[in-house]
């Protein structure tokens, strides 16, 4: 374990102090467990977008018709660019 020190709203540590209480944990073993689900929700909302984006690929026509766009990205960006 990490020893760290964090500061909390008034609001915040009354909540979590109950929290706490009503399941029988300590106040650190309530925090850790929020910061790891917190970090779990993240990770499952960036391998979301992700896949949302993954979708998207190729689906959408080039607006002047390049079919080639893979092959020669550079090009298309510097004559768009340009």
């Amino acid at each position: 374990m990490v020893r760290t020190q964090i500061q909390l709203t008034e609001a915040q540590a009354r909540k979590l102090r109950a929290y706490a209480r009503q399941h029988d944990l300590s106040l650190a073993e309530v925090i850790r467990r929020c910061v790891e689900k917190g970090l779990a929700d993240e990770a499952e909302d960036r391998a979301a977008l992700y896949e949302r984006a993954a979708a998207l690929v190729g689906r959408l026509p080039d607006r002047r018709g390049a079919k080639d766009l893979a092959g020669r990205h550079d090009r298309h960006l510097d004559d768009a660019f340009g």
